[in-house]
C-alpha cells in the first residue's frame, strides 16, 4: 500500500522558492498568481511494507499551530486533519509503526502532535518510532537564527517524554523496507527515506523532504532561498538525482500541488519528470 495525503496548501513566495533563478524561467514550470505567489502542499506519505510496518512520512503542519507567527504569512487553507484521513483508508493513529521526520520545519511535524482536553501536547501515533536527525534534534532546541521561525518548540518535546522519539547519528537501514539517509543543505541534517512499499510492482520510494520540494527542482541550479547552505544543496541533490534515476525509484515531492510523485530521467544534460 502506497498512499499521498494532501493535508493542506499554502503560499510562498515564488522568488524564495527558486532562488537566483529568473522568474521568466521557473515561471514555465511552476504557476504563481499576481502577486508572485505560488500554491504549496504538504503530502503525506502512508506506506504499508512487507516487513509490516505502517510508515507515515511528515505528517503536515497539523491545525493547532496554524494561527501562529509565521504560520499565519503563509495563508494556510484546505488543511485536512491526518488522522482523519488515515481512517479513510482504513489506517487508524495506533497501528502506525513508525513516523519519519525529513526535518523539524513545523510544516512538515506538527501534526504529529495535538492537544489534549487540558491543553497539553502529547503524541498522536502514540505506537511510532518517530524517526529524526541528531542535527535536526539539536537545531530546534538551538535554531540558527536564520531559521528559528521554522521551528515551533515543544514538537518533538512530547515525542521525547513519551519515550518515541529515535534519534539518527548517520545513514541507517533501521529495518529491510526503510533506509535513512543524512543531507545538509536546505537545513542540517534533513533525512532522505527510502522505503520499499509491499507492493513490489511499484518499487522504492524516496522521499526527498525539501531537498527536492517540487518537481522543477529536479533541476540542479534550481535552489530555494530557504536553504540555509546552497552550495550542500546542490551537490546533495545531484547525489540523490542521480541514485534516483539509476533505481528508478518514484520520487516524492512533498510540496508539489501539481506533480506530487514523479520517475525521473535524464535526457541530455537535463533532469525530467515523468
Amino acid at each position: 500500500m502506497f498512499n499521498l495525503i494532501n493535508t493542506g496548501n499554502f503560499y510562498a513566495d515564488g522568488g524564495a522558492m527558486f532562488g537566483a533563478i529568473p522568474k521568466v524561467t521557473w515561471s514555465r514550470s511552476y504557476p504563481s498568481n499576481e502577486r508572485n505567489l505560488c500554491v504549496l502542499s504538504m503530502h503525506v506519505g502512508v506506506v504499508k511494507t512487507k516487513d509490516n510496518h505502517i510508515i507515515v512520512i511528515d505528517p503536515g503542519a497539523g491545525k493547532t499551530q496554524l494561527d501562529k507567527s509565521p504560520a499565519v504569512y503563509y495563508q494556510f487553507h484546505d488543511t485536512k486533519d491526518i488522522t482523519e484521513e488515515l481512517y479513510l483508508i482504513g489506517i487508524s493513529p495506533e497501528k502506525v509503526t513508525d513516523v519519519v521526520f525529513t526535518h523539524l520545519h513545523f510544516d512538515h511535524c506538527g501534526a504529529a502532535v495535538q492537544l489534549n482536553a487540558d491543553g497539553i501536547a502529547e503524541p498522536v501515533f502514540k505506537n511510532a518510532n518517530h524517526w529524526v536527525s541528531r542535527a535536526q534534534y539539536e537545531s530546534e532546541k538551538k535554531p540558527h537564527p536564520l531559521e528559528k521561525d521554522s521551528f515551533f518548540s515543544g514538537n518533538t518535546a512530547a515525542l521525547e517524554n513519551a519515550g518515541l522519539l529515535r534519534i539518527v547519528e548517520s545513514t541507517i537501514q533501521p529495518f529491510e523496507s526503510l533506509r535513512i539517509e543524512l543531507f545538509d543543505g536546505h537545513t542540517l541534517g534533513q533525512i532522505a527515506a527510502t522505503i520499499k512499499p509491499e507492493n513490489e510492482n511499484i518499487g522504492s520510494i524516496l522521499f526527498p523532504g525539501d531537498i527536492i520540494p517540487l518537481a522543477s527542482h529536479i533541476v540542479p541550479e534550481r535552489i530555494s532561498a530557504y536553504d540555509l547552505y546552497p552550495a550542500l544543496s546542490y551537490f546533495g541533490k545531484i547525489n540523490i538525482l542521480e541514485k534516483a534515476m539509476k533505481e528508478n525509484q518514484l520520487v516524492v515531492y512533498y510540496h508539489d500541488a501539481y506533480t506530487p510523485c514523479s520517475h525521473i530521467r535524464q535526457i541530455g544534460k537535463t533532469c525530467k519528470s515523468y
